[in-house]
C-alpha cells in the first residue's frame, strides 16, 4: 500500500465480491444525523453503528422492508448544501436536508454501484440519487430547484458491509465491485 491518494490498492473480500480497491477519491466524515421516525426532529450524533438489517443505529429507515432496502443511508456533501444555500440565500444547517452522513472533501459518484468505506469496516454502495422532496421547499423558497442538479441533493446507499463510524472518519470511494470467481 502506498500512502498517495490515488495510488492505495489492494484486494478486499466482501460478501463474495473481489474488490480492486482503485481509490477514486476520498475525504471525511464530518456530520451525522438520525431521526426515529418519519417527520422527526433530526438528531446529531458523534459516533453510530451501522448494520444491513437496521441500517444507522435508531434511524427508521435504515430498518425498513424491502431486502436488500436500497435507501438505508443517505450522503449529502458539504460543498453542495452550502452551494444551495448561497443559490437560495439561505443557511440553514445541514441536517435541514434530512440526509444521514454529511461529507466533505471527496465529490460522491453519481453512479448506482461504486461503494465507499467509511472508517475501518463500513462498507456502503451507492444505489441511486436521493431526490429532494417537497419538505425542502417549504424550508427556503428554491431549495428544491437549487438540491436536483447534478446530485447535488445527495446519494442514497445500502448497507454491504456493516461497521461503527465516528466524526472524523476518512471515507474512500472505491472503484465498482465484481463478481468473484
Amino acid at each position: 500500500m502506498e500512502t498517495g491518494l490515488f495510488s492505495i490498492r489492494h484486494l478486499d473480500k466482501l460478501d463474495g465480491y473481489s474488490n480492486r480497491t482503485e481509490v477514486l477519491g476520498m475525504g471525511t466524515l464530518i456530520g451525522i444525523a438520525r431521526h426515529a421516525r418519519p417527520k422527526a426532529a433530526m438528531e446529531l450524533v458523534d459516533h453510530v453503528r451501522v448494520t444491513r438489517e437496521a441500517g444507522i443505529a435508531g434511524d427508521f429507515r435504515g430498518a425498513m422492508r424491502g431486502k436488500p432496502y436500497k435507501r438505508q443511508v443517505t450522503l449529502l456533501e458539504r460543498g453542495d448544501w452550502d452551494a444551495a444555500m448561497a443559490e437560495v440565500g439561505h443557511t440553514l444547517p445541514w441536517q435541514e436536508r434530512r440526509s444521514n452522513l454529511l461529507v466533505e472533501g471527496v465529490d460522491l459518484p453519481q453512479v448506482p454501484g461504486v461503494r465507499l468505506r467509511i472508517g475501518a469496516d463500513l462498507v456502503l454502495e451507492i444505489t441511486r440519487e436521493t431526490d429532494p422532496c417537497e419538505r425542502m421547499e417549504a424550508l427556503a423558497e428554491g431549495l428544491r430547484a437549487a438540491l436536483l442538479p447534478d446530485w447535488r441533493g445527495g446519494v442514497c446507499a445500502m448497507v454491504v458491509e456493516p461497521g461503527t463510524i465516528a466524526i472524523g472518519d476518512a471515507i474512500v470511494v472505491l472503484s465498482q465491485s465484481v463478481r468473484a470467481e
